[in-house]
């Protein structure tokens, strides 16, 4: 698997995550002290995140990191 696949994975696992929580990407923005578009680059697949960033993403979802990372 190459990177932007990857990224395009974990992009739709936080948004279906987020969604799942009922939060808007401002509220998640928010909640992580990020820019909101920062959060739309990241469910597009078009942001790269650290591992501290996904870590954080994973908390902010109350979700193991590994489940942002899984292709379903």
């Amino acid at each position: 698997m190459n990177n932007r696949n990857l990224l395009k994975i974990f992009g739709v696992n936080v948004k279906i995550e987020r969604l799942k929580l009922g939060y808007t990407q401002e509220q998640l923005a928010e909640i992580l002290n990020m820019h909101e578009k920062h959060i739309s680059k990241i469910e597009t697949g078009k942001q790269n995140v650290t591992l501290k960033t996904l870590s954080q993403i994973a908390n902010a979802l109350r979700v193991q990191e590994y489940i942002l990372l899984q292709e379903k």
